[in-house]
């Protein structure tokens, strides 16, 4: 699997944090779960490892508190999977290239690259692998996907159809795919 370069993985950023602005919208829209009362801004600040320098307004977790119950709701997002302090498409990708025996990348290029511990991947992998493709999220989205995307093809089958071959130009021209299939993975990881 070949990494897109340092310009385009910045702009990926860019695109899932409007993804992440987008499933915001959408939660203050359905109002407070809780008491139907009216959503506000609650961000805070993450410190997400593994990923390149960007700059600090994309490591804010979009939050919303309701201005009648206090109660807190967090939106589904695509840069962050849950309280995993790694960025979310590291995650994604480093599971990927473990789950590609041939030419996969090695534990320790991995290690070195991402600052990632052996057990860790293999926590991801077996997520990826056992947990995931059970899961409600998953199963409610499936068929959006075709049957060529096999539950035990993920998450390299998704990256894979989603941009092909990873080189910096698919990255730069398919965008837009990349916002489409980032909200509905933000919808089916939320549970995370």
């Amino acid at each position: 699997m070949v990494y897109p370069e340092p310009a385009h993985v910045a702009k990926l950023y860019y695109v899932l944090a409007e993804v992440d602005l987008d499933l915001q919208r959408q939660a203050r829209a359905a109002r407070c779960p809780y008491c139907d009362g009216p959503l506000h801004d609650a961000r805070y600040e993450r410190k997400p490892r593994g990923g390149p320098q960007l700059p600090g307004f994309l490591c804010i977790r979009l939050g919303l508190c309701c201005g009648r119950c206090r109660r807190r709701t967090l939106p589904p997002s695509i840069l962050f999977l849950g309280r995993k302090v790694y960025w979310g498409a590291v995650i994604v990708m480093i599971a990927a290239a473990r789950q590609r025996r041939a030419g996969s990348a090695s534990a320790s290029k991995l290690r070195k690259q991402f600052g990632v511990s052996w057990k860790t991947v293999k926590r991801w992998v077996h997520w990826f692998s056992e947990i995931f493709p059970a899961s409600g999220g998953w199963q409610a989205l499936r068929g959006r996907f075709g049957p060529h995307l096999r539950d035990d093809d993920l998450p390299a089958g998704l990256l894979e159809l989603v941009v092909p071959d990873m080189s910096a130009e698919a990255v730069g021209s398919r965008l837009q795919s990349l916002r489409v299939i980032g909200q509905l993975w933000a919808i089916a990881t939320a549970a995370i």
